[in-house]
């Protein structure tokens, strides 16, 4: 009996040990944005004057970038919000104004109003600029443009800027024409494809060493990678990007639906459908009707308050979105 309980008592430790083994493993295997990897980059902030890229995708875990560094006592002078805003609730398009985030006291400076480029007087005062925003992975994503023009200032001004990566949802494969720079604007501004299959790490990248900045001057730039990520990893976002993608879904089918925001059929804007069904007043044949209303993130929808019929993405299997290899 005694040699039994004996027994079972070095059973029961084994397996104790293997699950924490298993664990172990299953800890360092595990995704972590550029955020969450702290010790390559805190030692770079500390004493530093910093400004601040970053929208509500900015986290640490649950915490947003910017608390997490004020409680660690990090001097943030400056928070620069994207299209969007610095809490993601501004419609798409819709111009911002400088301001003071009220949880923060924070002075909260636009990059999606009269100026998309940092001023000089902006960085006076900074020794580094922290971006850290998630993309979708589509050349017209606009987070892409405003890392160009702050890495830009940042190299004008001689302000180090350090990337925080983030996994590219759309990173696992490449499509679609490369742009014509002949047509460059804030929704297009390098030759790439449309769907480009980089982070943003590794496009500022791509940026500093084509001499992609104005004049061919280069940013002093730092990127911290994700950890334990590569290309075909299936990642699901914890935040939304922006108001009008809530979901994977919408992510994996904005960069081929989005080119219907040129013309007057409607992706979803207004509905809880955004960038996953498409349709227009008038096209009596489709098997799915919505119709587009005000709502935050969308105050002014296409064919507001109008019958829309058309076609819904709704029912396609994640799968069958992850595993295409081209535009459809």
């Amino acid at each position: 009996m005694h040699i039994l309980f004996s027994l079972c008592i070095l059973l029961l430790g084994s397996c104790n040990r293997t699950q924490q083994v298993a664990n172990r493993s299953t800890e360092s295997s595990a995704l972590l944005v550029g955020a969450e990897r702290m010790e390559l980059y805190l030692d770079m902030l500390k004493d530093k004057r910093l400004g601040m890229v970053v929208n509500q995708t900015s986290r640490v875990g649950q915490r947003h970038l910017v608390d997490t560094l004020l409680a660690l006592g990090m001097d943030i002078k400056t928070i620069f919000a994207p299209e969007h805003g610095f809490r993601g609730q501004a419609d798409a398009g819709q111009k911002l104004t400088d301001g003071i985030d009220p949880k923060t006291g924070l002075s909260v400076m636009s990059l999606y109003g009269k100026n998309r480029k940092p001023t000089p007087e902006q960085l006076y005062d900074l020794d580094v600029i922290v971006f850290d925003i998630q993309d979708v992975g589509a050349r017209f994503y606009t987070y892409l443009s405003t890392m160009h023009l702050v890495m830009e200032a940042a190299a004008e001004s001689s302000v180090k800027i350090i990337i925080l990566d983030r996994p590219n949802p759309n990173g696992h494969y490449v499509d679609g024409p490369v742009l014509d720079t002949a047509f460059r604007s804030f929704v297009g501004m390098h030759p790439i494809p449309i769907v480009h299959g980089m982070t943003l790490g590794e496009l500022s990248q791509m940026i500093n060493g084509e001499h992609w900045l104005s004049k061919g001057i280069q940013a002093d730039l730092q990127v911290i990678p994700c950890l334990n990520y590569d290309h075909q990893t299936r990642y699901h976002l914890p935040v939304k990007p922006s108001p009008n993608l809530p979901n994977l879904r919408s992510i994996l089918l904005y960069p081929g639906l989005c080119l219907f925001e040129g013309t007057t059929v409607s992706v979803g804007r207004g509905t809880d459908y955004q960038f996953q069904v498409l349709g227009h007043p008038n096209y009596r044949d489709g098997t799915f009707e919505f119709t587009p209303q005000s709502k935050p993130g969308a105050q002014y929808p296409k064919h507001k308050a109008v019958t829309c019929y058309g076609d819904s993405f709704l029912d396609v299997p994640l799968d069958s979105l992850f595993n295409r290899s081209k535009l459809d």
